[in-house]
């Protein structure tokens, strides 16, 4: 049952995700930004949701609700915040790919992959990686020789060679077209399967998570609190395009201001 009664994909059984280990537990009782020269702004409040191994969850919500920061805080890059983050960011193999591939521009494809690493693993194997991203012909290449599309592989090959246990992706397939998407995302989220990696995906694009996600976070708009949890059991092969528009349809109507009509 979600937080604010939404009801689970109808018909479906609970599946292997729901029944995984806990990989990260988020609990924000409220994260503010203020200071003694400006009123105080109240970013997030009473947010909390799990994420289990081997689970995509995906986070929805209104520009500007405090998906960022509640990202910020569950990467360990803010501490100050009243909650919890189990277990602590630290101590997690974490692998982000954000909106834009923020790539070394001095450094070839092959360094900026291996930058990712730890010191002591810099020197790892990863042709295995690369082939699985169709990346081996550009390991020498410059960013500057790369589309957008083959940009984001390099970071998600990035984000996996640190063989992650959660991987965290902010709106990684914006702005690409329909195919590059489609590709990329047939990708990443084939990678995170077969390493059993937890997925946590900020995304708008309402569709787009109905096709990738096991469970749906829709949050309020500011301060971000959360609205419903929607669990998609029914499986993905069978997500036909009605099923999505109905799905849709029906979250439309019931939360109007998280998803979009």
């Amino acid at each position: 049952m979600s937080a604010a009664g939404a009801e689970p994909d109808a018909g479906a059984e609970p599946g292997a995700a729901a029944r995984a280990a806990v990989a990260l537990s988020v609990a924000i009782r409220r994260k503010a930004y203020g200071s003694a020269r400006a009123a105080t702004v109240e970013a997030v409040r009473d947010l909390s949701f799990t994420v289990r191994s081997g689970e995509t969850v995906c986070l929805i919500g209104p520009s500007g609700a405090g998906k960022t920061t509640t990202l910020r805080i569950l990467l360990g890059l803010d501490r100050d915040f009243e909650g919890s983050v189990v277990p602590d960011p630290a101590s997690l193999r974490v692998g982000m790919v954000f909106q834009e591939p923020r790539l070394l521009p001095w450094r070839t494809v092959e360094e900026n992959v291996r930058l990712s690493l730890p010191r002591a693993e810099r020197r790892a194997a990863l042709d295995v990686l690369f082939e699985e991203l169709g990346l081996a012909p550009w390991r020498r290449h410059y960013p500057g020789a790369l589309s957008l599309g083959m940009a984001r592989r390099v970071a998600l090959a990035r984000a996996l060679a640190v063989a992650p246990t959660l991987l965290v992706l902010d709106e990684p397939f914006v702005s690409l077209d329909d195919a590059a998407a489609a590709s990329l995302r047939a990708l990443v989220f084939g990678a995170a399967r077969a390493r059993r990696a937890a997925v946590l995906m900020v995304t708008h694009n309402v569709p787009e998570a109905l096709e990738v996600a096991d469970r749906l976070l829709l949050l309020s708009g500011r301060p971000a609190t959360l609205v419903a949890e929607v669990p998609l059991a029914t499986p993905r092969a069978a997500r036909d395009r009605a099923w999505s528009e109905a799905l849709r349809g029906d979250l439309a109507a019931r939360y109007p201001a998280t998803v979009a009509g």
